[in-house]
């Protein structure tokens, strides 16, 4: 090996460290996201619990709870899609024992049952903890279609804490929609990506070499 071969060889084993060390990483990352989807699962499989007094969106996030109280009056429509098409996410305020007033997602009705007179009244309900992160909502007023779950604005305009509880169970003319959390997971892909990378940055190392070897022969 000459020495103007030296520099090359280092700047391709300096290349192929880095993209093992990031092929490491995202096995490492993986291993922490599976972690946290399995807390996730856990809590929202866990028994439910009464109501926090003080729902924190770090602590409580997800947590399974039941609450009872009274449904009022007043709903969002937020626009999704759900059991057998699309339709409409209702949102409406609960009033809980102890005068504080909290979102409940009641679930989802078909486009047609925009409009349909729900009950409201006494409600005994089981379901998750949420803080949606979706972004601005920017509603229709006139229409009251909502395409996000805006926590702050639908608190505002239903006149409640900023607490979403999303039904599991409820009464009254809709079908839950249970918190179901889609967080990617696409680190193992990563690592072959940058495991691959850095084999084929090898061979073409070994190549070099061995082409150079040759033609000093």
């Amino acid at each position: 090996m000459t020495r103007r071969m030296i520099g090359p060889l280092l700047a391709s084993l300096a290349c192929v460290a880095i993209l093992v060390a990031l092929g490491v990483w995202q096995l490492q990352r993986l291993e922490w996201k599976r972690g946290v989807l399995a807390q996730i699962d856990a809590r929202l499989a866990a028994p439910a619990v009464p109501m926090p007094a003080d729902p924190d969106p770090t602590r409580d996030r997800y947590l399974r709870v039941r609450a009872e109280g009274q449904i009022l009056p007043g709903e969002v429509h937020v626009y999704t899609a759900g059991p057998g098409g699309v339709g409409y996410r209702i949102v409406a305020p609960l009033a809980l024992p102890d005068d504080r007033r909290i979102l409940l997602d009641r679930g989802f009705v078909p486009i047609g049952d925009k409009d349909a007179g729900r009950p409201t009244g006494p409600a005994a309900v089981t379901g998750n903890l949420v803080w949606p992160d979706e972004g601005p909502g920017q509603p229709d007023r006139a229409k009251n279609i909502w395409i996000a779950r805006d926590l702050p604005l639908m608190a505002d305009t239903l006149g409640t804490d900023q607490v979403l509880l999303v039904a599991a169970t409820v009464t009254g003319g809709t079908t839950p929609m249970p918190v179901s959390v889609a967080i990617p997971n696409n680190h193992l892909e990563y690592a072959v990506t940058w495991f691959g990378l850095a084999a084929a940055w090898t061979l073409m190392t070994a190549l070099w070499l061995w082409r150079i070897k040759r033609g000093t022969d």
